[in-house]
């Protein structure tokens, strides 16, 4: 044999060798996925994906069984979002690492609770057994305009990779957050030549005024607070904007007095019943 053809016959030795390792390295792949898929399923559904993968043959029941598991975790997560008032609308998933032992996978889950929007990426670290499973490399993001609200508790959860809390305190923020939006809709609706919302419903400030006093306005501050520890806690404030001219006329202390006369009433009626009195004083004004 020539050296040439030596060398062919080298070369495609090699390239057999190479398409060998490839088919290997796909089937272990294969068998790596087909654990993902199985791994967190247990009962019909796993029976189901195993038939699928081709480890159980002969099961003419698979779709079946499959769109009847759909069903039940549709109507689960349904549920689920009556009950805690979160919708999820994504989930990823990469598996970073499989064996027999551990899977660990990196998931970004995202979602609204209400009309506030926000996005996790973590790691999750489950051993065979089910029994045991971690949460490491926590990153949440949320709607732009709640983060100066959210900055300091969101550290604390990153830190403390405590997930229950971020969405029990997310659910809190966006209540507290919705009773102001309905509470504001609710006096524009009723009073509109004294109420206005000029950044709309949904933003903090309500301005109170008498179409018969330009420049004279009532600034209703309505803002929620989130703790490091995730306590949540509305804070209403009246703030008063009069002209120069207008506090010539009238007695400073007065004036001044507004918002203090204001938290008296809101200790002793709250918040709706406290910012209605206000309103009726200022439209009989």
């Amino acid at each position: 044999m020539s050296n040439e053809n030596t060398e062919e016959a080298a070369a495609l030795q090699a390239q057999i060798e190479h398409l060998q390792a490839e088919v290997s390295a796909l089937r272990r792949q294969q068998k790596d996925d087909q654990k993902d898929v199985t791994f967190h399923f247990r009962g019909q559904m796993q029976n189901a994906m195993l038939s699928l993968c081709g480890q159980r043959q002969g099961d003419e029941k698979v779709l079946s069984m499959l769109m009847e598991e759909v069903e039940e975790l549709e109507e689960d997560l349904k549920l689920q979002t009556q009950m805690n008032g979160i919708s999820l609308t994504g989930c990823t998933t990469k598996t970073l690492q499989s064996s027999g032992r551990k899977l660990v996978q990196q998931l970004c889950v995202s979602g609204h609770c209400s009309e506030l929007l926000f996005q996790v990426e973590f790691q999750l670290s489950e051993e065979a057994s089910g029994c045991v499973r971690t949460i490491s490399e926590l990153n949440v993001v949320i709607d732009a305009g709640e983060m100066q609200n959210f900055s300091s508790f969101l550290s604390g959860v990153e830190e403390s990779r405590d997930l229950l809390l971020f969405f029990r305190t997310l659910r809190s923020f966006s209540d507290r957050c919705d009773d102001r939006r309905r509470t504001f809709q609710h006096f524009q609706e009723k009073y509109p030549a004294v109420v206005s919302l000029p950044a709309g419903c949904r933003s903090e400030v309500m301005h109170l005024s008498h179409p018969e006093l330009p420049g004279c306005v009532l600034l209703v501050h309505w803002s929620v607070h989130v703790s490091r520890e995730g306590g949540v806690s509305p804070k209403v404030e009246l703030l008063t904007k009069i002209p120069e001219r207008a506090l010539q006329l009238f007695p400073s202390q007065a004036v001044g007095g507004a918002a203090e006369a204001f938290q008296s009433l809101l200790r002793i009626l709250g918040a709706e019943a406290a910012l209605e009195a206000v309103i009726m004083a200022v439209s009989l004004s």
